[in-house]
């Protein structure tokens, strides 16, 4: 996928898939690292100093090799289509479940996790990537891709993609869906893998007027909850 990335390097610990899949807000302001012994003095030697070096990231992840993102899709988001006429599919290697829960294959990735402490902002940097796969929205004879999603966990949690209309491009690494992960469950372990369930997933304001366009509706709005994201992952 093809949205901007910051650098990564070994899975150390659970709270990077924590952070990083989960669309946490990252976006307080941290103080920065101070040593002053408290005095006039030791405040004016603080200011000629030289600057310490870059934080440490306390654990990286160079490569995400798998597994999946899965959404529940909320009962609001599927009445929404009906009231719409929008017949909901899959692309390339997701799938759509009859219990209504979509899965995307993760097909790579990376981030890097900053211990909150060091005043590093956004302390989780870096990608997951969902290639050859996405969903499809169609209504007569009119039909809206949207695939090869991009996870971001920046200051603006977010999923961009690229965006078909009847087979034509429309829009590349366009703002999709938002997350909010204060809905978040603890992160737990299946076998090698970490599974973070709970985020909500909403569509974005960009998405809404893409839609709303292309279908001719004024019905799709931002605060339209998509459904609860579920993310096992794999990587080294």
């Amino acid at each position: 996928m093809r949205t901007a990335t910051k650098s990564v390097t070994a899975l150390l610990s659970a709270g990077i898939v924590v952070a990083a899949l989960a669309g946490c807000a990252q976006s307080g302001t941290g103080d920065a690292n101070s040593s002053g012994a408290g005095n006039a003095s030791s405040s004016s030697a603080s200011a000629s100093a030289t600057p310490s070096a870059s934080p440490t990231p306390a654990a990286v992840f160079t490569s995400v090799n798998g597994k999946t993102t899965q959404i529940t899709l909320d009962a609001g988001f599927v009445k929404a289509l009906t009231t719409l006429k929008l017949t909901p599919g899959t692309i390339g290697s997701a799938t759509l479940s009859k219990a209504g829960v979509l899965t995307f294959p993760i097909t790579g990735g990376n981030v890097t996790y900053y211990d909150p402490s060091t005043g590093v902002r956004p302390y989780v940097q870096g990608e997951l990537d969902h290639s050859g796969s996405g969903l499809s929205l169609t209504a007569g004879g009119t039909k809206v891709e949207l695939k090869d999603f991009v996870i971001d966990p920046g200051n603006d949690s977010h999923v961009s993609g690229d965006v078909y209309v009847n087979g034509k491009e429309a829009a590349k690494g366009a703002d999709l869906f938002r997350l909010d992960g204060s809905t978040l469950q603890p992160v737990t372990k299946d076998g090698d893998a970490y599974v973070l369930e709970g985020t909500t997933v909403y569509i974005s304001d960009d998405a809404a007027k893409l839609l709303n366009a292309t279908f001719k509706t004024t019905a799709v709005t931002g605060q339209l909850e998509v459904g609860i994201a579920k993310l096992t992952v794999t990587g080294s």
